[in-house]
């Protein structure tokens, strides 16, 4: 399954790729936060202490 390998990576590093795509598309990264927000609950204060442990994508979603 070629999907399982994103879910083994950090969100700090597919974080920035979703950032990126959202402006290449006219978005900015405070809607991909909130969409973030509204799939897993997570507050802003959540979100940054994901990225710096390093967290794997798997256990954000």
């Amino acid at each position: 399954m070629q999907n399982q390998k994103i879910y083994k990576m950090a969100f700090a590093k597919v974080y920035p790729l979703y950032i990126n795509k959202a402006r290449r598309k006219g978005r900015s990264k405070e809607e991909v936060d909130r969409i973030i927000f509204w799939l897993t609950g997570y507050s802003d204060a959540q979100l940054v202490s994901l990225l710096a442990d390093h967290t794997d994508t798997n256990t954000i979603y």
